[in-house]
């Protein structure tokens, strides 16, 4: 028998569906926008008003501005080197943490806990931070970029939530076989935790992708700056000049679409992973999810 949907049924999954596609466009077309106004003819997007949907005049004039200037190339190795080191560093330390937080026999865990959390809630502030930093030689450093931000309170409760969910009779076979915390850790817990480290890993990635705060505070020599400063430097402070400087157009109007450049060549590589660990997301955000 086939069912029919009432007419209430139909309005409520019509209003839905209109709502959702207000939604993905509102979100969409920001970035949609940026990418036609980036390979448009400067001067038509300068002239440009309202809505843009088709590249109008294709130019690639201010992709090969951006790909010329030597600042986005020394940014992109510092933001690799941030984003791969920093999230190896993220992963080490929530993953100590979080299987210690775990465990049902450790001393005073739930003292452990409320410390931990109350540092969600309450900071030192950014002062006392930065002579922190200063005093232990961390200041104009790359590892002024990776330790400050080195474990992540909730993540780390996402993944210590994770780890209870594992059977313990699988740790009690493993200590019946003589094998240690370490090793009950990094071949069992780990491993049968895939989903969680997954997704903890690409929040970690991102926020080191997309960080500028910590550089902004601590880093003085330019050949440190990670990507993201230098896109701040093009945005807001408007330093495009040393792109320009093969550009038979007008200044004003490349500038403007070597902007949209920029931001499409510094966000691209990031949004490419989450097409590998989309699979993880859900699951992984499952498996951790707070209970007690």
């Amino acid at each position: 028998m086939k069912y029919r949907k009432s007419v209430g049924e139909i309005a409520f999954d019509s209003f839905n569906i209109v709502i959702i596609l207000f939604l993905i466009t509102i979100t969409l077309y920001p970035f949609w926008y940026i990418t036609v106004a980036s390979l448009s003819s400067p001067t038509v997007v300068a002239q440009q008003r309202g809505i843009m949907l088709l590249i109008k005049g294709l130019n690639f004039e201010a992709y090969n501005a951006v790909f010329k200037n030597p600042n986005i190339w020394t940014g992109y190795q510092n933001t690799i080197f941030y984003v791969v080191v920093g999230t190896i560093v993220n992963l080490f330390m929530t993953t100590l943490g979080a299987y210690g937080l775990s465990r049902k026999n450790v001393y005073g865990k739930a003292g452990i806990m409320k410390i931990i959390v109350f540092t969600m809630f309450f900071s030192g502030g950014l002062i006392p931070t930065f002579l922190i930093m200063k005093s232990m030689g961390l200041v104009d450093s790359r590892w002024s970029m990776i330790f400050p931000s080195a474990i992540s309170t909730y993540n780390m409760i996402i993944m210590r939530t994770a780890f209870q969910s594992v059977p313990d009779s699988l740790e009690e076979s493993a200590r019946i076989d003589g094998a240690n915390d370490f090793v009950i850790m990094w071949r069992i817990i780990v491993p049968l935790s895939i989903p969680v480290m997954a997704v903890i890993s690409l929040f970690y990635a991102v926020g080191h992708w997309n960080s500028f705060f910590n550089a902004l505070v601590y880093l003085r020599t330019r050949t440190l700056f990670p990507l993201q400063l230098i896109l701040r430097e093009i945005l807001i402070t408007n330093i495009t000049d040393s792109m320009m400087t093969n550009v038979a157009n007008d200044r004003e109007p490349i500038g403007e679409t070597i902007k949209y450049a920029t931001v499409i060549v510094s966000t691209l590589p990031i949004l490419c992973l989450y097409p590998f660990l989309q699979r993880y997301f859900v699951k992984g955000i499952m498996i951790g999810s707070l209970k007690e």
